[in-house]
């Protein structure tokens, strides 16, 4: 009876290598600059333009839930490519993004962080500080702004790389790129609003990436095990 083989690693190095990058980020002060490119003590102007708020954000959160539940029903009706995988990888493909929206709004839910347009220096009452040191605050407004959850629309369906990697690779790399470059061209929008800052975004397609990769190590450890429990049933 066929086992199946341990899944490739290598997706795990470039989420190590991507630590100390998005820590130099965060001391960097890159943050406040991008911002101050957008905002000024008077606030950000482009806060309530209509390609930002209609197009990307309410347009980009409705077309990921359309999405989101168009892999559901294909766990059962599958259509195109999701025909040629098994009944548990299509289970991974609709699963994955419901773990990593759960996930980013626990982490947002415990998280002080207060959003760009909240802080004094553009208008709010809010003195600016690291969103590691505001992560559990206590006291006083809680922003809950980090990570950044509207550009996890995109980066909620980076598991179609996990997922198609083995039987069709290049499928699998158009998947990610096109999950990721969503996921930041939302987290631009946002940023530009004064609703996040750019680190917000990046931890947040890190995030997404990681928990898309311990969805497919589970999915592959219960795989593993599924042929010794069926030998003991049938011994």
């Amino acid at each position: 009876m066929h086992t199946p083989s341990l899944p490739s690693r290598a997706p795990l190095w470039p989420l190590l290598a991507a630590l100390p990058l998005l820590a130099a980020w965060d001391l960097s002060g890159l943050d406040l600059t991008l911002a101050h490119a957008a905002g000024t003590a008077a606030g950000f102007a482009l806060r309530e333009h209509w390609l930002l708020t209609t197009v990307l954000h309410q347009g980009g959160r409705a077309i990921a839930w359309a999405l989101a539940l168009a892999l559901v029903l294909a766990v059962w009706w599958p259509v195109g490519a999701l025909q040629r995988l098994s009944y548990a990888r299509r289970l991974q493909l609709a699963v994955t993004p419901m773990v990593i929206t759960a996930l980013v709004g626990l982490l947002k839910s415990q998280s002080g962080t207060s959003c760009p347009w909240s802080l004094a220096e553009f208008g709010g009452i809010t003195p600016y500080q690291s969103h590691w040191l505001d992560f559990l605050a206590s006291g006083g407004a809680r922003g809950h702004c980090f990570p950044a959850g509207h550009a996890m629309a995109g980066f909620c369906f980076v598991g179609g790389y996990w997922v198609f990697r083995d039987q069709e690779p290049r499928l699998a790399r158009i998947w990610l790129a096109a999950a990721l470059g969503a996921g930041l061209l939302l987290g631009v929008g946002q940023q530009l609003r004064g609703a996040h800052f750019m680190s917000h975004t990046l931890w947040s397609g890190w995030i997404a990436c990681a928990a898309a990769l311990a969805v497919d190590t589970v999915r592959w450890r219960n795989a593993r095990g599924a042929p010794s429990a069926a030998m003991g049933v049938q011994s």
